[in-house]
């Protein structure tokens, strides 16, 4: 998942830690060897860099398990999924690694079978979701690590003093609109279509319309009627009249229209956890929602939110399941796994990690989003292909809502891109 403003979502600039070796004695079996796991960096400055997490990590299991060299090399999220296939490629993989992406390397025989490294509870404990998009034809090769969904947020005061309603359709997310433009609101809904992460904001709104990426048989279906309608409308009833303020919309990355919200610029705009943290530290009123549906879609229907998830993988090397196991079982325990989460304001990928830091979660909203993971749609990750075309949609989709474009011969064109990859394969 193309992070963030911290952890699940950044891409961070590099702050003279990254590349870094974090190392720990621990071990399994005589004479002792190195683990080597490659991790993004989830922090945003020195004081909130991710090495102070895998540094307690490594020393505390080099107490319970001492022997074995554990090395954690870290990268910033714009180079971790380069550099792990340049390693690969070099045939120098590391044992583990933490990355967007994981199904390339499982199609190449190159992965551990969570089965293979893990007990079956701890493979059982898997959120739902988070578990079927890390599986391959039934087998787990993804280890969800921690996880994000989205929902709409909403300024309050700019609503109050636009005198907006919190939509729950899309003709009340345009009067809404309408409403903060007429008060002075620099983007009344931003809508970053940029290469960062335009392919979350893409299946945002699709979802939303009841379409998506795939289609029922999984199979792509990038130019399906519904999509079409969708940036049809968006082009149409937003983007043309002003409302998505201005920078044109495949400008606009996600990074921007966040620091833009905790200015105070925006009305509306799809966030996930960490972007309210930040928020209410600035002290802003931040209300939030599900994303508001199509005025078309059948009464009732519910679509589902957009869940993103990071992926651990273990590499097969002679001799090294044992201990890659004991690691990844120490990685994964509840109060492990939560305290990365907690820091980075994401959610835990485990229903009993979930369970137990629903006692200690300050804020309430936590609850909601972990609500909507539940039932989420994730990128189809488990596609080998996904990389490729995640790069294609984000370099592309925002041209879609452009002033002279027709949105379907721009979703045609994505298509056919697509099934181009898929044919080489």
């Amino acid at each position: 998942m193309r992070p963030r403003l911290i952890g699940m979502s950044a891409s961070v600039a590099a702050f003279g830690l990254l590349g870094s070796l974090v190392t720990a004695c621990d071990a399994l079996g005589s004479g002792g060897s190195t683990l080597r796991l490659v991790a993004p960096e989830y922090g945003d400055s020195p004081a909130t860099s991710s090495k102070a997490y895998w540094d307690e990590l490594t020393t505390a299991f080099s107490t319970a398990h001492p022997g074995t060299e554990v090395e954690v090399t870290l990268y910033p999220w714009a180079d971790v999924d380069r550099e792990v296939t340049r390693m690969v490629q070099k045939g120098d993989a590391p044992d583990i690694a933490l990355m967007g992406a994981y199904s390339d390397f499982a199609a190449q025989g190159r992965l551990y079978a969570a089965g293979d490294v893990l007990p079956i509870s701890e493979e059982a404990n898997f959120l739902p979701p988070l578990a079927e998009a890390g599986s391959i034809d039934g087998t787990l090769y993804g280890l969800p690590f921690v996880a994000s969904s989205r929902l709409l947020f909403y300024n309050e005061e700019l609503f109050d003093k636009a005198g907006a309603k919190p939509p729950k359709t899309w003709s009340e997310l345009k009067a809404a609109a309408k409403a903060l433009k007429k008060e002075g609101v620099l983007y009344p809904y931003a809508l970053p279509l940029g290469p960062e992460e335009a392919h979350a904001e893409a299946l945002i709104w699709e979802l939303s319309n009841g379409g998506g990426y795939t289609d029922s048989s999984d199979g792509y279906s990038i130019a399906s009627r519904q999509n079409a309608q969708t940036f049809r409308w968006i082009k149409d009833n937003l983007v043309a009249p002003g409302l998505t303020g201005p920078v044109p919309p495949a400008e606009l990355d996600r990074q921007e229209a966040f620091a833009a919200f905790l200015r105070g610029d925006v009305g509306m705009l799809n966030g996930y956890p960490s972007l309210l943290a930040e928020a209410r530290k600035k002290g802003m009123k931040v209300g939030t929602l599900t994303m508001p549906v199509s005025d078309t879609l059948s009464d009732g229907k519910t679509p589902p939110s957009v869940g993103v998830a990071d992926w651990m993988m273990a590499f097969k090397h002679d001799g090294n399941r044992q201990r890659v196991g004991s690691f990844l079982d120490f990685v994964y325990e509840d109060k492990n796994l939560n305290d990365f989460a907690g820091r980075y304001h994401l959610l835990p990928s485990t229903v009993s990690a979930t369970e137990a830091s629903r006692g200690s979660a300050t804020d309430p909203s936590t609850e909601q989003f972990l609500t909507a993971l539940r039932t989420a749609q994730l990128y189809p990750v488990n596609d080998p292909s996904w990389l490729q075309v995640s790069n294609i949609i984000k370099r592309n989709i925002g041209k879609a809502v452009a002033p002279s474009a027709d949105p379907n011969a721009v979703l045609e064109d994505i298509a056919q891109q697509v099934r181009a990859i898929a044919h080489q394969e």
